[in-house]
């Protein structure tokens, strides 16, 4: 009985496109290690993800609106699941490989700040280097991981990660499909979450965009997929064609003008600015005072650059503990001495 990976192999050999990353062509791990006998490496990598702390701590790190309340907003995960699932439904339909596409999307943001990208912003204006969320996302997967180890990910799998930004360079077609699910996904639930939150309607996106994408989430995500897969089957880039691009790039633009920028939707950026920004000083004069993984780190790396894994780390919620810790005094008991 053949092994379930070699079952795999000759799987993807005989329905995979010939422009498709076959698993048994990866080009590795920067450590070598005893190879699975179930599951290709790939497979292994969607699963070192799924099951490491900072995949877990997204559930509570903010997509648009900070810490919402309602149960139905977006959040880091539910993004990340989103395009994870768009990704896969892309590789499916062009044959290529789904288990890259999907651990790609699963690892995309595990970089990202508190305070989605307003968190991002300030710490890009706090770290002498800039901070970049798909950089630190890398930087999670590679060092920060099992307490310091890393989870020591396929090359395709980093660069994918790494490019899985509008200005990046995927190297393989599966990173490609990831670039573009995020764009679709984000775009789209975002709009969702302000619709849900009041702060527009549908009715407001302008009428030549929907004439295009169509008007709903499910419509666009459809016209999206349907777009890559006419535009990319049989090639070996993943792209939309440019009629689908530029009613994307339009409700980008329409959406940074109604939400992305608006003071609804940063009117607590000022906050949030002043309390990362308190952090990151606090930490940098007392690197004492970080948790024991982050200060054997220190015996890495740079201060300033540990002080961001750490910060960055922080849920939504949690940064607002830290800062309140140390911050904020506590309350005094006065017991019975009134009486």
């Amino acid at each position: 009985m053949p092994l379930l990976k070699e079952r795999t192999y000759a799987i993807e050999e005989q329905f995979f496109s010939q422009y498709a990353t076959k698993s048994k062509d990866t080009k590795g791990r920067k450590r070598e290690e005893v190879a699975c006998s179930m599951r290709t490496d790939f497979q292994r990598d969607r699963d070192r993800i799924i099951y490491c702390k900072a995949f877990r701590r997204l559930k509570n790190k903010t997509q648009v609106f900070f810490s919402p309340e309602g149960d139905h907003y977006i959040t880091r995960l539910t993004h990340t699941l989103d395009v994870a699932q768009i990704a896969r439904s892309l590789a499916r339909a062009l044959a290529l490989n789904e288990d890259l596409a999907e651990a790609i999307a699963l690892g995309h943001d595990l970089g990202h700040t508190p305070f989605g990208h307003s968190g991002e912003r300030i710490l890009n204006k706090l770290a002498p280097g800039g901070f970049r969320h798909n950089e630190q996302s890398v930087r999670v997967v590679d060092v920060l991981e099992k307490d310091g180890l890393g989870l020591n990910l396929t090359y395709e799998v980093l660069d994918g990660i790494l490019n899985h930004q509008r200005t990046g360079h995927p190297s393989t077609p599966e990173g490609m499909c990831v670039r573009i699910a995020d764009k679709v996904a984000y775009i789209n639930h975002d709009l969702d979450d302000a619709v849900r939150a009041g702060v527009l309607k549908l009715s407001d996106v302008p009428a030549e965009i929907t004439a295009v994408l169509g008007s709903s989430s499910k419509e666009r995500i459809n016209t999206a997929i349907t777009s890559v897969w006419q535009n990319s089957y049989g090639k070996p880039v993943v792209s939309m064609s440019e009629e689908v691009v530029q009613a994307s790039e339009a409700l980008r633009a329409f959406m940074f003008k109604r939400v992305y920028l608006t003071e609804f939707a940063r009117g607590e950026e000022v906050k949030a600015e002043r309390m990362l920004s308190c952090m990151y000083e606090y930490f940098l004069s007392n690197v004492d005072k970080l948790p024991e993984m982050f200060i054997k780190l220190l015996e890495r790396f740079p201060k300033e650059q540990v002080v961001c894994d750490y910060i960055s780390s922080m849920t939504d919620r949690y940064a607002i503990y830290v800062f309140n810790r140390i911050f904020v005094p506590r309350g005094w008991s006065f017991g019975d001495e009134l009486n």
